[in-house]
């Protein structure tokens, strides 16, 4: 069962709507222990105060902010909770607009909003609204000590949120046009062109089932091979090189042609009539063979007639 990790309540007007937050996303990964490399002992870190070198409890530490070398601010966790009651427990709707006017680059972490009890009713109707108006909410909240902004989304009859980044939060383009070197010219319309037909020939709808994350697949084997007693051989990898500006057209054409033998392989009808022609080149190059094994046993047969005849 789905455990919560906050509670609240959304502040629409002045309707409230209790809530509970649910994390969206179960991130797969592998995770490591540090050992040592003689013995395979573990390595334990530990929090070590720097003017004795005790190790320090969890409840001891307080957060400190730093003003000057070595000077801190001490803030405890109380005194953290007390700046804003209200704001600590409470998702505050400011506006509502289209998904397609805030960028992907403002998002951060997604959440699922589930009803808490008593309030079913009151959440059916604020996702229901968002669904038939389609529009995003952007509101306010905060977890973990920190003031978020939240994008609140309807999705299959459940209430979606979306953490967000403040906008200075978020770096310019123009901040790294310096170490961006622009281009010599416009591209030309015939590469132009030819980008745009690759770009169309991959296009295809979104499915999230279709896409793995291949590099853990292959690292879990390796740690299974590992297991098993296999001998690893590590085979050198060469880094993919950057495609010069002359050869723009011919690794262009290359991935074209690519992507239709790709086709060729499922099917694709284009690739079909191109079947035969490969299938003759086949054939001829089978008769060639032929033909040549035939002029091969024909010249050692008369070479041998020759020797025949002059031993008589």
């Amino acid at each position: 069962m789905a455990r919560a990790i906050w509670s609240g309540s959304i502040s629409f007007g002045l309707l409230n709507v209790p809530v509970k937050l649910y994390s969206a996303v179960s991130k797969k990964s592998v995770s490591f222990r540090e050992l040592r490399a003689s013995d395979g002992s573990r390595v334990r870190h530990k929090r070590v105060a720097e003017a004795d070198g005790e190790e320090v409890a969890y409840e001891e530490i307080v957060k400190g902010y730093e003003i000057a070398p070595e000077q801190y601010v001490t803030i405890t966790r109380d005194e953290l909770e007390e700046l804003d009651p209200k704001k600590t427990r409470a998702i505050e709707i400011l506006d509502f607009v289209d998904l397609d006017d805030i960028d992907p680059i403002y998002f951060d972490h997604p959440y699922y909003l589930g009803p808490d009890k008593g309030a079913e009713k009151a959440y059916a109707l604020l996702v229901e609204a968002m669904e038939e108006s389609r529009k995003v909410a952007v509101a306010r909240f905060v977890l973990r000590n920190r003031e978020s902004l939240a994008a609140l989304r309807p999705m299959d009859g459940v209430m979606t949120m979306a953490t967000m980044r403040f906008a200075d939060e978020v770096v310019s383009p123009d901040e790294i046009s310096d170490a961006i070197e622009a281009p010599d010219g416009k591209p030309a319309k015939r590469e132009l062109d030819m980008a745009k037909t690759l770009i169309d020939s991959l296009t295809a709808d979104f499915d999230a089932d279709k896409y793995r994350d291949e590099y853990r697949e292959e690292l879990l084997a390796l740690i299974e091979r590992k297991a098993k007693g296999e001998e690893i051989v590590a085979a050198e990898t060469e880094a993919p090189k950057p495609t010069k500006a002359p050869d723009l057209m011919a690794a262009l054409e290359e991935s074209l042609a690519a992507v239709k033998g790709e086709d060729l392989a499922k099917g694709d009808g284009d690739g079909a009539k191109r079947a035969p022609a490969r299938s003759k080149s086949k054939s001829s190059a089978k008769s060639g063979s032929k033909s040549s094994s035939k002029s091969k046993s024909s010249g050692s047969s008369s070479r041998s007639r020759s020797k025949a005849k002059a031993a008589k």
